[in-house]
C-alpha cells in the first residue's frame, strides 16, 4: 500500500534517510535538519504519527536523538520513487 506524500514530506524523508535529521522525545517531536529547526512542523509530525520516521534510541522529554527512517518509511519512499519512474 503507497502512503500518500507530498513534495515535502518525501524532502524530508530523504534528508531523514541521509542521516540530516534530528528528531525532539515527546509525543509531538520536533525535526531538525542539518541543526536547524524544519520550517514545518505540521509534516514532520504527520511523519511520525505515520511511523515513517522515529527516533533512533530513547532519550528524555524534549532531548535531540538521530533521527531514522522506520521500515514502513523506507517502504513508502521506496514505493513513492517507484511510482514515479
Amino acid at each position: 500500500m503507497i502512503t500518500e506524500l507530498n513534495h515535502r514530506e518525501r524532502a524530508t524523508l530523504r534528508a531523514v534517510a541521509g542521516g540530516q535529521a534530528e528528531i525532539s522525545c515527546s509525543c509531538e517531536p520536533d525535526l531538525f535538519i542539518d541543526g536547524l529547526s524544519c520550517c514545518d512542523q505540521t509534516t514532520a509530525h504527520r511523519l511520525a504519527r505515520l511511523g515513517l520516521i522515529a527516533p533512533a534510541r530513547p532519550g528524555k522529554c524534549g532531548e535531540r536523538v538521530p533521527a531514522l527512517l522506520t521500515e514502513a518509511g523506507t517502504q513508502a519512499l521506496g514505493e513513492v520513487l517507484a511510482v514515479a519512474a
